[in-house]
């Protein structure tokens, strides 16, 4: 009954061992992805924060444009409003006649 109890006592020993070196390794690996979702976490923010500057970069750029584009129609109603002026003008003209 010794040498049986401590075979069992061996094997009990052997697989506490091995357990421990599981353990240590899911420990050294929980630690590693701790410091990679900290990172990456990290990223992410530097990565919202650009989205949003581009976003307000662009939102301006939008409303650069639409200015752009009034002043523009704004120079060519000026430029329409003045032959209709001469037109009328013209025709003035021709009835005073």
């Amino acid at each position: 009954m010794n040498v049986d109890s401590s075979e069992i006592y061996d094997r009990i020993k052997q697989k506490v061992q091995v357990l421990v070196v599981a353990y240590e390794r899911a420990k050294q690996e929980n630690e590693q992805l701790k410091a990679q979702k900290a990172e990456l976490e990290k990223q992410l923010k530097a990565k919202e924060q650009a989205y949003v500057e581009l976003e307000e970069r662009y939102s301006r750029l939008k409303l650069a444009k639409a200015l752009k584009v009034s002043e523009a129609d704004a120079h060519e109603a000026k430029i329409k409003v003045n032959r209709i002026v001469r037109e009328i003008d013209k025709c003035i003209a021709f009835l005073n006649k």
